[in-house]
């Protein structure tokens, strides 16, 4: 036999080629890779990393809502954009690394709750865990004697405790009644556990209720003038954005018109004279070609429901009913212009496209004011209130070729004047066009006629159709719900033993223990202690010494009784 010194042997290390490492495998990869992703850790950093990633949707215009801020973004920025681009930070929310971590923390959310929800409905059917050989030990703890003579054992005192704690909704396992030792085990608060499930379930409701509306819904926008009416077909709309899993046959054939809108503007604040503080839609709409006609508001933050979809008031201004006529006296344009305001006076800005003017084709730019002031000093006209107490048109004019006819899309809010001719204008001999209500004016080289026959107004519709957005309020109802449920309900599980004293009295101990912190605990301590009292005893007024509660209970027939706890 080999005798190696104890330095020898602590002199030897192994080599580093005698350790061997173990092999994981391609399926112990996956297994070691599944674990990663599916706990809790992962998934609150994946649910951060998500609302980190939806951050770029609120600093750069996105291409389902804003195409034409997206193309001036990338004009204006001819180096950064296109690499922006490329990162799709214009469609961050249908981009595959945004889906990439929508469709991970799914995954995650899955892994986590479905076997924490296996393991707690075995533990809700399990018995409570087996009574403590000591019970001193425990965060909490009481003894309570029973009398000689009271008729109550060791067996119906175990029993008698586990009503008590049934009655505070416990769940009880009486055991060992045929021993000189019996004990009953409770626990409680298993809602704790199940709320926090519920909350991660219904999170992922949400998740999934969000992703069914992206896929089967759809949003458009329409601008509606008073007087026209909007019907809930696809050329109906100025803008649509369709889901993935979008029908055209889903759009309900319903019609709104707009009646009337009516614009409160504050006129009695002198910081806020002449803010817009209420907008009312009248509308008339129509769930189909033959259904009666009814009559609805439309308010800011007040949608209409009709046919599926949700009817946005999002915005309004003013549309000046225009009449252009060619140098052959014919119509080529007559009925309403969208402007687009610029400030709190509605300022707007107009574009006139009249492809059908001839012999050449016209082209109008300019502004309109609500209320037009001009300032003596400078000579300039400026916009000074919101509503139309002096409406005007301010215009220049322009004639060749609009660039309709070549199958490009143009913008209908913008006036490419590279390739017209300018034929009036401040600046030039002719002037600029300038009309009130019920004014004309005829164009240089007898190019027609413009006239300025009165305003309506105009309000900006957005449609939603959502159809995962009742199963988001239920989902967020229910998280929230089980986010309280779980941040003030606790679990606690009480063991209560009892046994007979050889002088005939009958001993019962109790303990409290709960599963993370719980600064009721000693409450609940107490008041087990009070019901156990209360079954056995007859309590008096409990004094007060040094700040604390200390329980007193009047002996019957003369026997002595003694109280002690933990805290005691």
């Amino acid at each position: 036999m080999r005798n190696d010194s104890v330095q020898d042997v602590q002199s030897k290390k192994p080599a580093k080629d005698d350790i061997a490492l173990p092999r994981l495998g391609f399926l112990g990869m996956l297994r070691w890779a599944w674990r990663q992703l599916t706990s809790m850790r992962t998934a609150l950093f994946l649910l951060l990393l998500l609302a980190v990633a939806a951050v770029p949707g609120s600093l750069f215009p996105q291409r389902p809502s804003n195409p034409s801020n997206v193309t001036q973004y990338l004009a204006d920025h001819p180096t950064s954009g296109p690499i922006l681009d490329w990162f799709k930070l214009f469609d961050v929310y249908s981009s595959p690394w945004f889906a990439a971590i929508y469709l991970l923390l799914f995954t995650s959310l899955v892994g986590c709750v479905l076997p924490r929800a296996k393991i707690h409905w075995k533990a809700m059917r399990s018995a409570p865990p087996r009574t403590p050989k000591r019970l001193s030990r425990l965060a909490e703890y009481g003894t309570v004697e029973i009398p000689a003579g009271s008729g109550v054992d060791a067996a119906q005192a175990v029993k008698d405790a586990a009503a008590v704690l049934k009655a505070r909704r416990y769940r009880v396992d009486v055991r060992d009644l045929d021993t000189d030792r019996p004990s009953v085990g409770a626990e409680i608060g298993f809602l704790k556990e199940v709320g926090n499930l519920v909350f991660h379930i219904s999170i992922l409701g949400v998740l999934a209720s969000v992703a069914y509306s992206g896929l089967a819904g759809y949003s458009g926008q329409r601008i509606v003038v008073e007087g026209e009416t909007f019907v809930n077909t696809l050329v109906g709309y100025d803008t649509f954005t369709p889901g993935a899993y979008f029908n055209s046959d889903r759009l309900s054939p319903y019609s709104v018109q707009l009646d009337k809108l009516a614009v409160t503007y504050d006129r009695e604040s002198p910081g806020h004279y002449g803010q817009p503080i209420d907008f009312t839609a009248s509308l008339t709409t129509k769930s189909g070609p033959d259904a009666p006609a009814k009559k609805q508001v439309l308010k800011v933050n007040d949608p209409v429901a009709l046919g599926g979809t949700n009817i946005y008031l999002v915005g309004n201004g003013y549309a000046p009913v225009v009449t252009v006529k060619d140098s052959k006296g014919n119509i080529a344009f007559q009925g309403p212009v969208v402007t687009i305001p610029t400030d709190g006076a509605y300022t707007s800005l107009m574009v006139i496209k009249v492809p059908d003017a001839k012999p050449n084709q016209l082209g109008f730019v300019g502004f309109f004011l609500p209320t037009a002031l001009l300032d003596k000093t400078t000579g300039v006209t400026y916009g000074s209130d919101p509503d139309p107490i002096n409406p005007q048109l301010n215009l220049n004019a322009y004639t060749g070729d609009l660039g309709l006819d070549n199958g490009i899309p143009r913008n209908v809010y913008t006036l490419d004047t590279s390739k017209l001719k300018q034929i009036n204008g401040r600046d030039m001999k002719a002037g600029g066009i300038v009309l009130a209500p019920g004014q004309s004016y005829s164009l240089p080289e007898h190019n027609g006629t413009i006239s300025f026959d009165g305003i309506k107004r105009y309000a900006a519709l957005d449609i939603r159709h959502d159809p995962g957005q009742n199963f988001v309020l239920i989902f967020a109802v229910l998280a929230l719900a089980g986010l309280m449920a779980s941040l003030f309900m606790n679990r606690r599980r009480v063991w209560i033993r009892t046994g007979n004293h050889p002088d005939g009295r009958t001993m019962v101990e109790f303990g409290l223990l709960a599963r993370g912190e719980d600064h009721r605990l000693a409450g609940e301590s107490a008041a087990i202690d009070k019901a156990l009292h209360a079954k056995w005893l007859v309590p008096v007024d409990t004094p007060v010494q040094d700040g604390k509660q200390t329980p007193t209970i009047q002996p019957d027939a003369g026997q002595r009784v003694t109280v002690s706890s933990k805290d005691q």
